[in-house]
């Protein structure tokens, strides 16, 4: 046998150090895919908001004269709502 090999408790220390490090690692990586996921939706309810042919008009919250005022001012894109389960659990619509 190894002289190096650890025994008894030794071994028992360190696998228990190993599952602490395996676990610290994932909880790291799961934090940054939140801030990642985050930026992504952020992102792109940006770009929705600023493309929106909406956003540059001087009475915007006043309804369209016609039809096709309506048309373009639902050309831009538009929000994908989520599946009711999903609202449930706290999923931004977008």
């Amino acid at each position: 046998m190894n002289p190096m090999t650890p025994r008894g408790g030794a071994r028992a220390r360190l696998v228990t150090a190993l599952a602490w490090l395996v676990t610290a690692l994932a909880r790291f990586g799961r934090r940054v895919a939140d801030v990642i996921a985050e930026c992504n939706y952020a992102q792109r309810r940006w770009t929705t908001l600023m493309t929106s042919p909406d956003t540059y008009r001087a009475a915007r919250d006043k309804a369209p004269d016609d039809y096709s005022e309506f048309l373009f001012r639902t050309s831009g894109a538009l929000l994908r709502e989520p599946a009711a389960d999903r609202r449930t659990k706290g999923q931004p619509v977008g």
